[in-house]
């Protein structure tokens, strides 16, 4: 069965790298489960079938962290001494902290906008390109483990966790606007 030691990448025998195959990462997660999967375990004993389900809920806990990459960011940081699940996370960074701000306005305003949808694909243009930014600097911030790296990632974390959040909510929007239509 599965080494249940082992850390998500090596599971997927990927190196433990912020960037990742998305592709590759499904491959892996199909060929996991093949071996893992439940069903072929259906006429073993008890604890096989007990293995064989903590295996496939491995291997899906796995793949949901591996596949998004906030999620990702947070267990790479968890692998080298850092918390970055919890909500106590904050930012001392002005400029982000008025962006904020702006964005929640322009959600709220959206409803009243000559063309809500119009506006709402503008806002979700523009916290997309925000997260981007957040997994661009991820990206080089994750290469290293120095103590400045990882306090700068951990505030990464934080304003891709609020950006996420803000993107889902408008999304919800979206989805309220549309069925009003």
């Amino acid at each position: 069965m599965l080494d249940f030691s082992q850390n998500y990448f090596e599971l997927f025998g990927l190196p433990a790298d912020f960037r990742v195959d998305l592709e590759e990462v499904s491959l892996r997660y199909r060929d996991l489960q093949k071996v893992v999967h439940p069903d072929k375990f259906a006429s073993a004993s008890e604890q096989q079938q007990r293995v064989a389900m903590q295996s496939a809920t491995l291997v899906n806990e796995a793949y949901e962290v591996l596949k998004d990459s906030l999620k990702r960011a947070q267990y790479l940081l968890s692998l080298k001494g850092r918390d970055a699940g919890g909500e106590n996370l904050t930012t001392t960074d002005g400029a982000f902290l008025m962006q904020q701000m702006e964005l929640r306005e322009a959600l709220d305003e959206t409803r009243n906008a000559a063309d809500p949808l119009e506006a709402l694909d503008n806002l979700l243009d523009n916290i997309k390109t925000a997260i981007n930014e957040q997994i661009a600097k991820l990206t080089i911030l994750l290469e290293t483990s120095t103590e400045e790296d990882l306090d700068a990632a951990m505030e990464s974390v934080y304003k891709m966790q609020f950006l996420k959040k803000l993107y889902s909510e408008a999304e919800s929007l979206e989805a309220e606007l549309e069925d009003m239509i």
